[in-house]
């Protein structure tokens, strides 16, 4: 009897080896299936192999152990992980946007459905729009690509917005350091982010949806746009979505490789064949977006949580989570950790559980010093906070960001002070250029944070760092300037010794409270406006960059 074994097609599985070991276990007789990866990045290439008791997996398998694994003689070495549902790494994960991840064929449509997939979609066609909208109000479910706002209210404003056409348009410009949700998702279940789209379309009333997606992501594009053309096909997409009557097109567009087209307007004019550059607001996207245009601008994550929302009702994805954080969040282990990987988990789960617990420490094997959550632009936060819980109030109040879900590691190796002229750097290679403050704030805090670790004029400069840090936050466009100063201050806050400075540094308010909410009494807050920590650069590409030289980072 021929053994049936699935082999990940994710580009994190393809980079060690996936592809080279489906053709060796086809070429000894196997019928291979693609799946998506389990999120255990540390076990890939995980094969595994259909049985009687479920499908149990193998790890770290090479093209050489084909042979072995189809004999049944890998059972002995180590790398049998057992029935890979049952793993207590995916047992103990609250599985909801990536439930169909690595279970099914990304493009296997007959498999989506028989998982649950089109049912929030379904369901949504039977109700009004205004009705769709109400569900995902009371369901809490609030953007996922770093401001927190409610998805219900920017697809009400959207709604309600009278226009002749109407446009969705998905923010997959993912390139925060240590953040892969995304693309993983797109690559291992397409037409979970399809159905969203679709969702919102038919919630807002809008005919055409793009999805914004990083030329960085090969396997992504090319996946989606496979699924994209299978929704076509089956009715999903095009003039009568599943019998509706109700018009909706989606493509595709890549982007450039600019980080500051993950911040919504940015990514608006580059959609729009512009320079991207960020927008003033008012008028805010979702009454004057894309082509001028009501817009609903949601990250992947947001649009993926919409289905299961439609298919269990508002009140069920309300159930869980905590205080104003509803439902789960897709959190990403990355940097120098053992057990890097994906881990759903509902909002109020400790930053010590996914750190200790789910990501094992360090791979170096040395004590943790610092993690990194939110992206490039996030808070460093040291060992001792780490009993946070995983919600944007609790994180917000203490200084830092839930942002996009990534959790960088950092072993104690790491130059705190290195990292802080990187955050500034970084911000400088970035930005747009169109505002003053995080143009040339960005330069001068590099050579401000230069002086200070060289002991020139030490305590005048740290003064003026301070300043600079508080014209960044309060006077920026966008969140490119307005975060800088976060990982900045928390760096200095912790370890003032990696700058030189002998003792405590005051620490001072990272940003005003509504910056980090959306709340629209902040001019430069509107929804996701902070999901500028989703755009395209590559820190690895800076060499006199802090993460190149620090030995503590692996990003």
């Amino acid at each position: 009897m021929t053994a049936t074994v699935w082999v990940p097609c994710d580009a994190a599985a393809v980079s060690v080896g996936a592809d080279a070991v489906a053709d060796a276990l086809a070429a000894a007789g196997a019928t291979v299936r693609r799946n998506g990866s389990r999120g255990m990045l540390w076990l890939e290439p995980l094969v595994e192999v259909e049985t009687g008791a479920g499908r149990v997996g193998f790890a770290t398998v090479t093209p050489g152990q084909a042979g072995d694994l189809l004999a049944g003689e890998l059972h002995d070495t180590g790398q049998d992980l057992g029935v890979v549902d049952e793993h207590p790494w995916l047992a103990r994960q609250h599985r909801v946007s990536f439930a169909r991840v690595g279970v099914i064929e990304p493009t296997d449509l007959a498999a989506y459905r028989a998982h649950g997939g089109l049912a929030g979609l379904e369901r949504a066609l039977t109700l009004t729009a205004e009705e769709v909208v109400r569900e995902v109000t009371d369901s809490g479910l609030r953007g996922r690509g770093g401001a927190g706002f409610p998805a219900g209210i920017k697809w009400e404003t959207v709604r309600t917005a009278q226009a002749d056409v109407k446009f969705v348009c998905c923010n997959a410009d993912e390139g925060d350091s240590g953040t892969f949700a995304d693309r993983m998702l797109i690559e291992g279940d397409p037409f979970t982010l399809i159905e969203g789209m679709a969702i919102a379309a038919v919630a807002v009333g809008a005919t055409e949806g793009f999805v914004y997606l990083r030329s960085e992501y090969p396997h992504a594009i090319r996946t989606l746009r496979r699924a994209i053309d299978i929704a076509y096909a089956h009715g999903l997409l095009g003039g009568s979505v599943l019998g509706s009557g109700h018009r909706f097109d989606l493509d595709v567009r890549v982007g450039a490789g600019a980080y500051i087209c993950g911040e919504e307007t940015s990514m608006l004019d580059s959609l729009e064949g512009k320079r991207g550059e960020v927008r003033a607001k008012p008028p805010i996207p979702a009454l004057r977006g894309l082509f001028g245009k009501p817009t609903v601008v949601n990250n992947v994550l947001t649009l993926a949580a919409a289905p299961m929302v439609l298919a269990d009702g508002g009140a069920a994805y309300a159930a869980l989570g905590t205080g104003r954080s509803r439902g789960t969040q897709v959190f990403q282990l990355g940097g120098n950790v053992a057990h890097g990987g994906i881990v759903e988990a509902d909002f109020g789960i400790s930053l010590r559980e996914l750190v200790e617990d789910f990501g094992g420490g360090t791979a170096s094997g040395r004590p943790v010093k610092a993690v990194q959550v939110g992206g490039p632009l996030g808070a460093y936060l040291p060992p001792e906070r780490f009993d946070l819980p995983m919600d944007y109030e609790a994180f917000a109040e203490a200084g830092a960001m839930v942002g996009h879900g990534g959790i960088v590691v950092f072993d104690e190796s790491m130059d705190a002070g290195a990292m802080a002229r990187f955050a500034m750097e970084f911000c400088a290679k970035e930005s747009c250029g169109k505002c003053t403050p995080c143009r040339v704030g960005s330069t001068r805090g590099v050579e401000v944070i230069d002086r200070i670790r060289a002991g020139t004029q030490r305590e005048s400069n740290l003064v003026l760092l301070e300043d600079l840090c508080a014209t960044m936050a309060k006077g920026s466009l966008c969140a490119m300037g307005g975060l800088t100063p976060m990982p900045v201050r928390s760096a200095l806050e912790h370890w003032p010794e990696d700058f030189g400075v002998p003792s405590p540094v005051p620490s001072a308010p990272l940003l005003p409270p509504a910056a980090f909410s959306g709340d629209p009494r902040n001019p430069h807050s509107t929804p996701e406006a902070f999901s500028g920590a989703a755009g395209g650069s590559r820190v690895e590409e800076h060499d006199d960059s802090a993460t190149s030289t620090d030995g503590g980072a692996r990003p």
